[in-house]
């Protein structure tokens, strides 16, 4: 798998129905993919948060030289977006304390603070996968399921089918599919365990 930010669901389906990962963080970043970036529901409908970010060597960088950008106050804006989008969600003020020092805290290197994140994500879900950084690029292997581009913004699979879940915007807009996983958090719990390990 990529190393990603607020990974959508469909992420963590294949995480709750795996028992190794490995996460690749010497393949080239890609721009526009989960490495940075998540997608969540307003009011206003869907809405794509990114990390600004610095890559040293342009489009040949490592996901593990790929710095986050100083410049601006992303990460307040993000915190604002997310409390907005979710303060009325039945679950977000239980899961507050969690995710709010992801959006104080400085990090140097997007790999780092993405690993800190998932892992803490993986505690509330109360999953404990396996983890792995490899030590190389890794070459598809027909004995590995490489899902370093399919689970990606603009590619629709159905390897891993997201089910109808409550949301909060859902009379609005109908379900909503491809969030980040702190939609299913916010919206559903401690149930969420269930909800992936069920499809």
């Amino acid at each position: 798998m990529s190393t990603a930010w607020l990974p959508p669901v469909d992420y963590f389906i294949a995480i709750a129905n795996s028992d190794k990962i490995l996460i690749d963080p010497w393949e080239y970043y890609q721009k526009q993919s989960y490495r940075n970036r998540c997608s969540i529901a307003t009011a206003n409908g869907i809405m794509a948060l990114s990390i600004p970010v610095e890559k040293p060597e342009g489009n040949k960088s490592p996901v593990r030289d790929v710095r986050i950008s100083g410049h601006g106050n992303w990460q307040l804006q993000h915190w604002k977006t997310l409390e907005s989008a979710y303060l009325s969600s039945p679950f977000f003020e239980y899961y507050v304390d969690d995710f709010k020092p992801f959006f104080e805290k400085q990090y140097d290197y997007l790999i780092d603070y993405n690993t800190e994140l998932l892992e803490c994500i993986c505690n509330l879900l109360d999953l404990q996968p396996q983890f792995q950084m490899t030590d190389t690029y890794l070459q598809t292997d027909q004995n590995i399921s490489d899902l370093r581009e399919i689970i990606h913004p603009k590619k629709e699979t159905n390897i891993f089918p997201v089910k109808p879940y409550y949301q909060v915007f859902q009379s609005k807009f109908g379900f909503i599919t491809g969030l980040s996983i702190v939609d299913l958090l916010f919206n559903m719990g401690n149930e969420s365990i269930f909800y992936l390990k069920c499809l």
